[in-house]
């Protein structure tokens, strides 16, 4: 049986310890997530996501606040791992840590590598309009995101894929594509091979400002916009009310590529959608939200906020 230490953090790394604890070769042996954080209006801690799961399947929790704190290093050299697998743990690792596995760290990243290294993977290939996109089992080195590829696997992004859907169906992959990766891994069965630099690309960590809508872009590239910020941090426009700019996020919404207009211009409204012309195209809002409000289709969003052609939005 190999001992494994786990390092995550956030959602996605949930599946893929889940993914651990079912396969009855490994022993995980302690998971190591970043420390809890203060959440809400009361500001009380909160455990994250890994550590929540690791205490339901009764598993040892360390998080230190720094994974390349002297502390944290010798404690998991004592423990004697064979292998760190490490998914969204949110902190580039040092090589002393890296160094302690016989058979190295492996990382479960959520893109095609050398494609879209970095914080947000499954928002960029949205945004981006890809076609499709991937998990990749890397092994890793003291760069971000720049070590040998173990083995990938590629899923195609759906016009009805937003960064949540993806998110989710990436996360199985993630843990369905390690199980099967690791014996081969462990034997030394499978050769990791370098990263080309052609393609590489960084997706930056995103912004509440990104979600900020500018009606001059073309149509499509809003349309990927509100899906690949879905449902955080959202796509936003301001609707003037009584003279004053209210806050309106887009949840869903489809392309209206043979309709146009001046950009921002509301072209119509009613219960079939608020369609909005764009730089080239138009794009139709399915669900909405005022600020302070609740997210509510357009049908019913017009019933209390009725919009007329000729609006503008921005």
């Amino acid at each position: 049986m190999a001992r494994i230490v786990f390092m995550g953090t956030a959602d996605l790394a949930c599946s893929i310890l889940q993914a651990l604890c079912r396969e009855p070769s490994l022993e995980i042996v302690a998971v190591v997530s970043q420390p809890d954080k203060p959440r809400g209006r009361d500001q009380q801690l909160q455990a994250t996501p890994v550590k929540a799961a690791a205490l339901r399947a009764g598993l040892r929790i360390l998080q230190p606040e720094r994974a390349r704190d002297p502390a944290i290093v010798d404690e998991l050299r004592l423990l004697g791992p064979e292998l760190i697998v490490v998914a969204a743990y949110g902190q580039i690792l040092p090589q002393a840590l890296l160094d302690i596995p016989r058979h190295g760290c492996l990382n479960v990243h959520t893109s095609l590598l050398p494609k879209y290294r970095g914080a947000a993977p499954i928002q960029w290939a949205i945004l981006d309009g890809q076609p499709e996109t991937g998990v990749t089992i890397m092994k890793m080195n003291a760069g971000l995101d720049t070590g040998d590829i173990v083995s990938q696997a590629r899923t195609d992004i759906a016009p009805e894929d937003n960064a949540q859907t993806l998110h989710d169906r990436l996360a199985r992959m993630g843990g369905e594509l390690l199980i099967a990766t690791i014996p081969d891994y462990l034997a030394g069965r499978i050769t990791p091979r370098a990263q080309s630099m052609d393609g590489a690309s960084y997706a930056r960590k995103i912004t509440r400002e990104d979600g900020r809508i500018d009606w001059n872009q073309p149509a499509r590239m809003l349309w990927n916009r509100v899906r690949g910020l879905t449902p955080w941090p959202g796509s936003f426009t301001f609707q003037q009310v009584a003279g004053k700019p209210r806050l309106l996020k887009i949840w869903s919404a489809q392309l209206e590529e043979t309709t146009g207009g001046e950009p921002g211009k509301v072209l119509s409204a009613d219960v079939s959608g608020i369609v909005v012309a764009c730089g080239t195209g138009a794009l139709r809002m399915l669900e909405v939200q005022r600020e302070g409000g609740r997210r509510l289709s357009a049908k019913d969003f017009l019933v209390g906020n009725p919009m007329s052609p000729d609006e503008r939005l921005g």
